[in-house]
């Protein structure tokens, strides 16, 4: 298709992830940028499109709210954007943050800290700089939220990690069989280690059950959350949704000015608990919900004890 590179622009010393979007209709393209010329200042994530995979228009950084996204102590390296499989209008992101505190009293009491030694004498941030992974999410491909807490950090253990370098997820996540029993279908995630501590790196396995980046929980106090409006096209209400003994969901359907809809009201939905991928949720044994197709509606959660992780109107 071309005898020369297509995109020229940005840091390729890393993964820098291209696409199909669905979506969007275009080909997507995030790559790693500097926020100063010759490669200097703070790591960022850029984005361009196509309509052909050829000519690229180059629509410059995301964005993330303030206090989110890339920082000058925790920039982003890999980005690992791509669409969710079960929910391809859902960009997610797995970038890998760089972060170096320079030499301080917790650098020496890292792993193999006389190998760190012996790197600094090539260049310091290769015995003083770490890396974990967060999560990031968008709608539109441009604007993205960062997850209030780290996805994957280093860990306990010792000789393959805390360096520059680990933790660096490799294409994105794949659905997977699970290892135990007659456990359902997982997401397998695979991460770089030991890429300073030995003559070769390596990709370990993590596991997480479907869906499960985040969840809206609930503890041992009842509390509740609601949707904004939304219009859907299925006939029954699916939750991914796991419970402890005690805990419990109820779901309301509302109208958009708050009112509940009759026979979908709390009082008639009964109680979901459990660990599911696919619960259908009931109201006095009713699970049917077209009557509601098409209409804008606001569902009311009730929770104890519990976690939805999705919801999907089947």
């Amino acid at each position: 298709m071309a005898s020369a590179p297509v995109f020229t622009k940005g840091a390729f010393d890393t993964q820098n992830i291209a696409f199909w979007s669905e979506a969007e209709k275009k080909y997507v393209l995030y790559y790693r940028v500097f926020s100063e010329s010759g490669f200097k200042g703070t790591r960022l994530i850029n984005r361009a499109v196509s309509d052909d995979f050829l000519h690229w228009n180059d629509e410059g950084t995301i964005s993330f709210p303030e206090g989110e996204g890339p920082q000058p102590l925790a920039q982003f390296y890999v980005n690992q954007v791509k669409p969710y499989e079960r929910a391809p209008h859902l960009y997610l992101g797995f970038p890998a943050r760089y972060v170096d505190h320079g030499v301080t009293a917790s650098t020496p009491l890292l792993p193999e800290w006389n190998l760190r030694e012996k790197r600094m004498t090539i260049s310091p941030r290769y015995g003083t700089a770490i890396t974990d992974s967060i999560f990031i999410t968008s709608r539109d491909g441009r604007h993205f939220r960062q997850s209030n807490d780290v996805f994957l950090q280093p860990g306990l253990r010792t000789r393959h990690n805390w360096s520059y370098g680990d933790n660096y997820l490799a294409w994105h996540v794949v659905e997977t069989a699970s290892t135990k029993d007659d456990s359902p279908r997982e997401l397998s995630l695979y991460a770089t280690e030991s890429y300073f501590t030995g003559r070769q790196s390596r990709l370990r396995r993590y596991s997480l059950r479907i869906d499960g980046f985040s969840s809206i929980h609930a503890k041992l106090s009842q509390g509740e959350f609601k949707t904004k409006p939304i219009t859907f096209s299925g006939k029954e209400l699916s939750l991914n949704v796991a419970t402890s003994a005690a805990g419990w969901v109820q779901v309301e359907i509302q109208s958009p000015d708050g009112q509940p809809v009759p026979g979908y009201s709390v009082a008639d939905c009964d109680l979901v608990y459990g660990d599911s991928l696919d619960r259908r949720v009931s109201w006095k044994g009713n699970t049917r919900v077209e009557n509601l197709i098409g209409r804008p509606v606001v569902l009311r959660f009730v929770m104890r004890e519990s976690d939805v992780y999705s919801l999907k109107f089947e």
